[in-house]
């Protein structure tokens, strides 16, 4: 077997990467800024399979663009949600990433509640925040859109949620999917943290674009 690596600089490796999924990925039919969140999350887990069970509200992504542009803060599920997000960029913005799961307080209330850390999480930070970005839990995606229907609309973030995993994974997004509120999702089992972080860094980067 004769394996042949590819001999290119650290500053070109991400280019590069963009150029092969776009070849590889063919003809479809994304506009721009749709492609773009897409590429990075195939990017980020090397599974094209995301072409085809990414969804897009109509104003999803035009909807996030603003409130990043306009310094609008992010709510994640998990910290590693959290540490993937370009936060340096987001900060040009005035914008800030916050997660909560692990506060000693939403920790208490989850146990006496007997709900998970990320659903209380979700409950206590949502308010004015302009994107809830949900890679892990469920029960948090789940919970962000029992608070959404009681919000006005103007007060309702963007959701992003694309849960991973076997137990309402796949419910919680079939449900998201069927909001008339803007949201970001991947029907079915797949999704994670990798893929929220991916899905909120190419929006800062679309805003980023002039």
């Amino acid at each position: 077997m004769s394996i042949t690596i590819q001999k290119i600089g650290p500053t070109e490796i991400e280019a590069e990467s963009f150029r092969i999924i776009e070849e590889e990925l063919g003809p479809h039919n994304f506009d721009l800024p749709t492609f773009k969140v897409v590429q990075r999350v195939i990017h980020a887990t090397g599974d094209f399979s995301f072409a085809e069970n990414m969804r897009f509200h109509s104003d999803g992504i035009t909807r996030a663009i603003q409130f990043i542009r306009d310094g609008g803060n992010i709510l994640t599920d998990v910290n590693m949600v959290a540490a993937g997000i370009s936060k340096a960029m987001l900060a040009e913005f005035g914008g800030t990433v916050n997660c909560l799961v692990a506060a000693k307080e939403v920790a208490r209330k989850a146990k006496e509640e007997c709900k998970t850390r990320s659903e209380v999480a979700i409950e206590q930070g949502i308010a004015d925040v302009g994107i809830v970005a949900i890679g892990n839990a469920p029960t948090a995606l789940l919970k962000a859109m029992e608070c959404l229907a009681e919000m006005k609309p103007e007060d309702r973030p963007v959701v992003i949620g694309v849960p991973v995993g076997f137990v309402n994974a796949a419910e919680s997004k079939a449900l998201l999917f069927e909001k008339e509120y803007p949201f970001i999702t991947s029907l079915g089992r797949k999704g994670g943290s990798p893929v929220a972080a991916a899905i909120v860094n190419a929006l800062i980067r679309l805003a980023a674009q002039k």
